[in-house]
């Protein structure tokens, strides 16, 4: 249990500019102090002492503000940023060197017993408000942005925002070991971030001038054809005067 504090305190100086010291980190950071409340509850949790997990958990969620249920998995390395209203739930899996901010949820959306919340895996950063909901996997080193609604599983290194979440920008080489340089606070990049509406806009404008170009070939293509295929009228010829039939009037015979 020390040596995964040590590790933690080191985690939140690595990825925290504010903080300055241990001292400062062990007495001040409430992420801290909510993962030395889970790990006694999740002994007890696992233990058989359900009730006593329980009661460890809701002290740590009154002095912390952050609710992690005893029989949650957790790793190494996991920093909780701020920590106020962040909810982990029982059966969720948060990997090593993972990343959450304020408000967060890992949440279920089933009744029934079993597997019914999130796994996250090494690495994973998410932004504040962010819900993920039901047994979803979201793979390594990925990005979950501030405020989206997670319910499909999320591919490795992917940076997915939305509500309902999607994928703004495909996976991109990170390294597996991250450091301070490859920190992505919040979960989302500060350079060149594609604009879903606007890629999607684009991509409208570019098909509705695609099919006007074939509309104008289509059109060439059929005034061509008529005028191959429209036949020549040939002016009918005048037709000749019959000369004049002089009437001559009959002599009456005088009889």
């Amino acid at each position: 249990m020390f040596d995964n504090l040590r590790h933690d305190i080191a985690v939140v100086l690595e990825r925290d500019p504010a903080a300055k010291s241990k001292l400062d980190v062990f007495l001040s950071y409430p992420g801290i102090h909510a993962l030395i409340y889970y790990r006694i509850g999740h002994w007890a949790w696992e233990n058989g002492f359900h009730t006593l997990g329980r009661f460890v958990s809701h002290v740590g969620r009154f002095l912390s503000g952050i609710e992690i249920h005893p029989g949650a998995k957790i790793g190494r390395g996991v920093f909780i940023d701020h920590g106020m209203g962040v909810v982990i739930g029982e059966t969720a899996e948060v990997g090593d060197n993972v990343t959450l901010y304020q408000g967060v949820t890992l949440g279920g959306t089933s009744l029934d017993g079993g597997k019914r919340h999130p796994t996250l895996e090494e690495g994973v950063i998410v932004g504040a408000g962010a819900k993920i909901l039901g047994p979803i996997l979201v793979g390594k080193n990925a990005r979950i942005g501030s405020n989206a609604v997670v319910i499909k599983p999320v591919p490795e290194k992917a940076t997915v925002v939305g509500i309902p979440a999607k994928v703004v920008q495909p996976p991109n080489i990170i390294p597996s070991t991250r450091s301070a340089k490859d920190f992505c606070a919040y979960g989302m990049p500060t350079d060149d971030i594609p604009d879903p509406i606007a890629r999607s806009l684009e991509g409208m404008f570019d098909m509705v001038c695609g099919l006007r170009s074939r509309v104008e070939e289509l059109e060439t293509e059929l005034a061509e054809h008529e005028a191959a295929e429209k036949p020549r009228i040939k002016k009918p010829k005048k037709a000749l005067k019959k000369p004049a039939v002089k009437k001559t009037k009959e002599k009456s015979v005088s009889s």
